[in-house]
Parts: structure tokens; sequence; C-alpha cells
């Protein structure tokens, strides 16, 4: 196993990796709308929200020697479902692939941020 981190992701805030690579695969951890460069949340929108965190998903894509075109699941975690059609525009204009995909609602997340999103791709 490949542990894999980058500055271009925000870093993990708890005993875990950004993603780790086996058996050709990436395999991340979810990824929320933290800023790498400031530390801090990117905005108060659901928009703002996923367009960040699948940003940071694909810095970390990358950092493994993959990317976004090479994913075949996510899962995405919303704290409210009223953000779906919102988050599957911004989602589609970001994984082009169509993978297979979980998209659930939550109760909390951390930092309290609106959205994350974790994914499993080819390396």
């Amino acid at each position: 196993m490949e542990i894999v981190a980058t500055k271009q992701a925000p870093e993990a805030i708890g005993p875990y990796s950004q993603a780790i690579i086996n058996g050709g695969l990436v395999y991340t951890s979810g990824q929320i709308p933290v800023n790498p460069e400031t530390g801090e949340i990117a905005g108060n929108t659901i928009e703002e929200q996923a367009e960040q965190a699948l940003k940071n998903l694909a810095a970390v894509l990358e950092a493994a020697g993959s990317s976004v075109e090479k994913i075949v699941k996510t899962t995405c975690f919303l704290t409210d479902m009223s953000y779906f059609a919102t988050f599957n525009a911004i989602y589609e204009h970001h994984i082009v692939g169509k993978p297979a995909r979980s998209c659930v609602a939550v109760k909390t997340l951390p930092k309290n941020v609106l959205v994350e999103v974790e994914a499993i791709a080819v390396v």
C-alpha cells in the first residue's frame, strides 16, 4: 500500500491519509470544501462548497497518478437532500465519466460543511 499526500488539497484532520493506493486502485478519503491555501471553508453555499470539494478530490486523484476520468465509484454526502439538484449539476460538470455513485443525506459533516465526496479510481 502507498500513502498519497498533496499540499494541493487539505491535509488530513485526523489519523488518516488523503488517499491510499492498493492493487491498482486509489481510495480517497472524503474531501470537504476546505481551501488548501487558506485552511478555511470555501463559502457558505452548496455551490461554493461543492466546487471546492470536487477540486480537492481532483487534486488528491492527480497526486495519486489518477484523475477524475478514471473514477469508478463515488460516495457523496449532503447535509440536506434539498441540495441534490444543485450538487448534481456541479458534480456532472466535474465528474464526466459517469462512474457508479451513492449520494446520501447525513446529519452533520466535519467542520459543519454541507458536502463531502470520496472516490475510488484506477491508477
